[in-house]
């Protein structure tokens, strides 16, 4: 049991996602990670049809997630996390081969651009708190031969992230400039979290 969390609520994080979990893990929180089911895809495409900001449809995924899972467990303080990456007013998915992700590295080369990054908590049916952070990164102009080793070595992991990159791993080695706390580039803030989770005694102040 951590010593520094209350027993009650139980914390529970609504993703799938290992570099979410890693975070609140390095971080000593005591949760349980429970996948929840929403039609990412559908939301976002209706979110740029309908001209909805960034900011607000990863908010509007984050809260999809939280909810979902909060309705089948009320009492539990659910935390739901989506980020979406923006470079120029595109946005970017996770691609879904190395080919793709060949192309999605050329098109952000050189540029920089936003990981859009929402987390959402959710108790007794209502959502009680959100936080939006805006991490910015500068994509260096790297080599062709850079890239090729690049998608060579992270071919098992390319598809897996928005951007085909882990920053905390040998993605790192693509940028010149990262701007933002680190665990939101990750996918989750974080340090705004943890005060949230101060404030309501979920942690010791």
């Amino acid at each position: 049991m951590s010593r520094w969390q209350a027993a009650e609520p139980r914390l529970v994080l609504a993703s799938a996602s290992a570099a979410r979990r890693a975070v609140l893990e390095a971080a000593g929180l005591r949760f349980e990670a429970v996948p929840a089911a929403v039609d990412e895809a559908a939301i976002k495409e209706a979110a740029q049809v309908e001209a909805i900001p960034p900011a607000d449809a990863a908010l509007i995924l984050a809260d999809a997630k939280a909810e979902r899972i909060a309705r089948r467990d009320p009492d539990a303080l659910v935390v739901g996390c989506d980020q979406l990456l923006v470079c120029d007013g595109r946005w970017f998915d996770k691609p879904v081969d190395v080919a793709a992700a060949r192309s999605h590295l050329l098109a952000l080369r050189g540029r920089t651009h936003e990981l859009v990054t929402a987390v959402v908590c959710h108790r007794h049916g209502q959502r009680i708190w959100q936080h939006v952070a805006r991490p910015r990164l500068r994509m260096r102009a790297f080599s062709e031969a850079f890239l090729d080793t690049y998608l060579a070595i992270e071919a098992d992991h390319v598809t897996q992230s928005v951007g085909a990159y882990r920053l905390e791993g040998p993605g790192v080695q693509l940028f010149d400039e990262v701007k933002g706390e680190h665990s939101a580039i990750l996918g989750l803030p974080l340090l705004p979290l943890l005060d949230f989770l101060r404030q309501h005694r979920v942690l010791l102040p």
